[in-house]
């Protein structure tokens, strides 16, 4: 985990960093077109993040701003049809400035939109957090957006705050930063009291602290500070510390660096060992027993293959925990299963190679990710 430096963070020593973009700094508020120069400043801080080592990963707004404005939709609130027409028209010009922006700087972007039910079903989280790793493995850049062209009121995040706190979860990022039109979070707000004071370090949430959020107050951009609380919970509870700075300055990362104006929520625990306190906390669903030969690997930090499995029990799905025990019946721990109860009995004690011959289709390589298991 980065450590606390002169009062900040230093992004440069952050092993996975999730970057929020608000769309009051990525669209103009005028005009409704895009601010070309800050995105190219951004592109620059992302150029030399990942040149210091630091797998990046960013969730931004945008495309309903920038949509609007081609459609000549007025600019107050949407109805949801016009929304995600907005949604289908600006996330193409979105994609393809991101595209350009960080061309030059010799960076893949990849675009990968999300909805609420992709983090709250077990079988599509985790093939979304596959594929998000997969993507930062091959050096890619992800930007990733919730998916508002389809998505409803009854299965959106509601705000690009929460997406991101929850895209950082998924990915155990051990360092978020949102990029706001406010420089920090404040004990009222600063529009209204003149003397408010700015938080530079949160350890707790207190009642006291969410006593003092705000709604929000951004034409452009749904979030508050109440919703950036909830970001900073979902956040710091997985082991990522999160800051809430101004993102206005061409080169926002690099301020920020430099020690401007932000406020820290503290974790206290990294990004591995808070998942897999998660896991250890659920309830399985059916029981994967092993042979010798595997819990030996497993003891040695791998992955669960099926060779290594001698019987499957219960009935359980795609994501579903499932119970890890040795050969003398004693439980090792908890795993996300990648495989159905069924597909589990049909491939147990065969090579990965055969997964597809026996299945009839191709599949992962292991049963239970490393990643994915508390033992």
């Amino acid at each position: 985990m980065a450590s606390l430096t002169t009062g900040h963070r230093s992004l440069s020593t952050a092993r996975r960093l999730v970057v929020k973009i608000g769309s009051a700094l990525l669209v103009d508020r005028t005009t409704g077109t895009l601010r070309s120069d800050w995105l190219d400043g951004l592109a620059q801080d992302v150029a030399w993040l990942k040149g210091a080592g630091v797998q990046v990963v960013l969730v931004s707004s945008g495309s309903i701003a920038l949509g609007r404005e081609v459609l000549n939709l007025p600019a107050t609130d949407l109805a949801l049809e016009q929304s995600q027409a907005a949604a289908a028209v600006g996330q193409i010009r979105l994609a393809r400035a991101y595209e350009e922006a960080m061309a030059p700087h010799g960076i893949t972007t990849a675009q990968v939109l999300v909805t609420l039910e992709d983090s709250r079903d077990r079988r599509r989280y985790l093939n979304s957090r596959a594929t998000l790793e997969q993507l930062i493995t091959l050096g890619a850049l992800p930007i990733v957006n919730e998916n508002d062209t389809v998505a409803t009121d009854e299965i959106r995040f509601g705000d690009n705050d929460r997406l991101a706190a929850q895209i950082a979860a998924t990915i155990g990022a051990d360092m978020l930063v949102l990029l706001s039109d406010v420089d920090g979070f404040y004990s009222a707000n600063p529009g209204d009291d003149p003397g408010a004071t700015r938080y530079d370090i949160i350890e707790t949430i207190t009642p006291e602290i969410e006593a003092q959020a705000g709604d929000a107050g951004s034409g452009l951009s749904k979030g508050g500070m109440k919703t950036k609380l909830m970001a900073a919970k979902t956040a710091t509870a997985a082991g990522c510390a999160m800051a809430i700075c101004h993102g206005a300055a061409l080169r926002p990362l690099s301020a920020l660096q430099d020690g401007a104006n932000a406020t820290w929520f503290t974790a206290t625990l990294d990004p591995q060992a808070a998942r897999k306190r998660w896991i250890a906390a659920m309830k399985p669903r059916g029981t994967v027993t092993l042979d010798a030969g595997a819990v030996r690997a497993l003891t040695r930090g791998n992955s669960l293959l099926p060779a290594g499995i001698h019987a499957v029990s219960g009935t359980f799905g795609r994501g579903d925990p499932v119970a890890i025990t040795g050969p003398d019946g004693h439980q090792l721990g908890l795993g996300l299963s990648r495989y159905t109860a069924d597909e589990a009995q049909k491939i147990k004690g065969h090579q990965s190679a055969e997964i597809e011959a026996l299945l009839g289709y191709p599949g992962r390589a292991a049963l239970i990710h490393r990643d994915d298991m508390a033992l």
